[in-house]
């Protein structure tokens, strides 16, 4: 089976899987689903910019902005479906910052806002719960998007991107245009963010400029580093561990009678110890930290293994051999 088959068996499991979590779990869980997914798509953009092309990028944040407020303006005033959203608003994205929420209330809301009605479709009956539909709709375009990347970082451009990011001078004596490289990267993880923020318009049902701030880029990197830079599978443990950890903390701290003050300032504490103790003991992130941990269960000598029993290739004798061994087989005669 080839590889792309493979990707889109595990991208279907991986759907089966959330969707049966979705009716076990209650409406809360559906939403950090959603909210999951919704970094996922972000993230392993950012894993594409930063992990194989080279670069640093603390803007993807306005991008999300750009693509959650495209999202809302669509759907409130073109009332458009949201699969054509999702389609068509990273199209959308320019050179634009929330600022311009403020700057244009009138369009962008201001301070307020906007609200974003998104509402489940009629064939899933009245009681479907919303945040059911919600993780349904987020995970299913993140497991796209991670189908997609997965296939281009494994293409040309994705070799291209590699060379550029280990040496771009060797790279550009081997033909590459490597501004055209580094430009290729950053569109796809600006796509991939647009496309997180149209989710997440969808998600929260609210687009405001204090959600696009600069702490949401740093975390987004974050999340890159801390899953593993590269990996597409660390762009899921990134999000995980943004999501769950605070929220987790919150209620330890909570359940143990902190006040509001201490207990707004725990989930960072632990969000920095979290980053710490992954980049000491998992230096290539929570994905290299697994790798490492299976090749060690394996065995230290797994490759070696592998290589003793791989076949032999032929080889044609060269010209100055062939004359040796037919005067080995006179002499034999």
């Amino acid at each position: 089976m080839g590889t792309l088959p493979r990707r889109i068996g595990a991208a279907i499991i991986a759907a089966a899987i959330v969707a049966f979590l979705s009716y076990k779990l209650n409406a809360f869980r559906d939403f950090q689903i959603a909210e999951i997914a919704v970094d996922v798509t972000a993230v392993a953009g950012l894993t594409v910019l930063t992990g194989l092309s080279g670069q640093i990028s603390l803007g993807n944040g306005a991008f999300m902005a750009i693509g959650a407020y495209a999202t809302a303006l669509l759907l409130i005033h073109l009332s458009w479906p949201f699969y054509l959203v999702l389609a068509g608003a990273t199209l959308l994205l320019g050179v634009a910052l929330p600022s311009l929420a403020l700057a244009y209330p009138g369009t962008f809301g201001g301070d307020q806002g906007l609200n974003v009605v998104f509402t489940a479709p009629a064939f899933l009956g009245a009681n479907f719960p919303l945040t059911r539909w919600q993780a349904w709709v987020s995970t299913a375009v993140a497991l796209v998007v991670l189908v997609l990347l997965a296939n281009l970082g494994g293409s040309r451009i994705g070799r291209n991107w590699r060379a550029v990011r280990d040496d771009e001078v060797a790279a550009a004596l081997a033909g590459i245009n490597v501004a055209a490289a580094r430009v290729r990267a950053f569109v796809v993880s600006a796509t991939c963010a647009g496309l997180a923020g149209a989710l997440l318009a969808i998600v929260t049902g609210l687009v405001a400029p204090g959600a696009f701030t600069i702490t949401l880029s740093i975390a987004l990197l974050t999340a890159a580093v801390i899953g593993g830079l590269g990996s597409l599978l660390g762009a899921l443990w990134g999000s995980l561990v943004i999501v769950l950890v605070p929220t987790y903390v919150t209620d330890v701290s909570t359940s143990h009678g902190l006040s509001t003050t201490v207990g707004a300032n725990i989930p960072i504490v632990a969000y920095g110890v979290v980053l710490i103790l992954v980049m000491l003991v998992f230096p290539q992130g929570i994905q290299g930290g697994l790798r490492r941990l299976i090749a060690a269960f394996l065995g230290p000598d797994q490759k070696s293994r592998t290589g003793r029993t791989a076949p032999t290739p032929h080889v044609t004798p060269s010209a100055d051999q062939e004359p040796a061994s037919q005067h080995e087989k006179e002499g034999t005669s």
